[in-house]
């Protein structure tokens, strides 16, 4: 194999992987469901080969997890992989928060504010998908304001393994207390006091961990819940 055929088979399965990644937070492919290998591949009009490497990427980063035999399926992480997400997140935010106060724009501002709003808005329709959306595109946009490609970086390499989960695409997820969960923070950056934006973002991450540990059950491999179990732990995936 030539060096520009490896290279040409290595970038499509980085795009391959986008776009499992982007399957999987759309819910389209839920926790516990399989990735079948030759469909996705007729699907993206590829050989399998590529799927295969994506899927390991996928695998790397805590998405999916190949069985031999049995092949990928959606994770569905512990609650302790869960809180160990939320605390790493809780200081990648408050660090984003204080290198991006000082150099906010007022369209930086608008367009967070757009975002809560969009929550908000969301949340009244009992659209959980578009309040999961907006959610996640406020707190990328906060850390991407602050202009460190390296905290944009580690950021992002835990935003899909929580949003994989804590989304808003679930039966019986709560979209309402998500949005408003928000309010706090959007009332900082309006002050932009970046001491008080740091303290709601802290606050934010200990009330969704709360919720989380309330609610979140372990131990479910194979994807059935009972009725009378599965909006309580819905509702605790329900804000990232």
């Amino acid at each position: 194999m030539s060096d520009d055929s490896a290279i040409s088979r290595s970038v499509l399965a980085d795009q391959v992987k986008d776009r499992l990644l982007q399957a999987i937070l759309a819910g389209r492919y839920p926790p516990h469901s399989r990735i079948v290998e030759t469909r996705v591949a007729r699907e993206l009009g590829t050989s399998q080969a590529p799927v295969r490497e994506a899927l390991r990427g996928l695998e790397a980063l805590g998405v999916v997890e190949i069985t031999p035999f049995r092949g990928a399926r959606v994770r569905r992480p512990s609650s302790n992989e869960l809180l160990e997400a939320y605390a790493i997140r809780a200081e990648l935010e408050s660090l984003g928060a204080r290198l991006a106060i000082p150099k906010m724009t007022d369209a930086d501002l608008a367009q967070l504010i757009a975002f809560g709003d969009e929550m908000q808005q969301a949340a009244e329709d009992g659209d959980r998908h578009a309040v999961a959306t907006a959610d996640a595109n406020f707190h990328g946009r906060l850390v991407e304001i602050a202009g460190n490609r390296t905290l944009v970086r580690v950021w992002r390499s835990l935003e899909p393994y929580s949003r994989t989960y804590i989304t808003l695409v679930a039966p019986g997820a709560d979209p309402d207390w998500t949005a408003h969960l928000h309010v706090p923070i959007v009332d900082a950056l309006r002050a932009r006091d970046a001491a008080r934006v740091e303290e709601a973002l802290r606050q934010h991450f200990v009330d969704v961990a709360a919720r989380l540990q309330r609610g979140w059950a372990d131990g479910d491999t194979t994807g059935g819940r009972s009725a009378s179990s599965a909006g309580a732990r819905e509702s605790a995936a329900s804000a990232v």
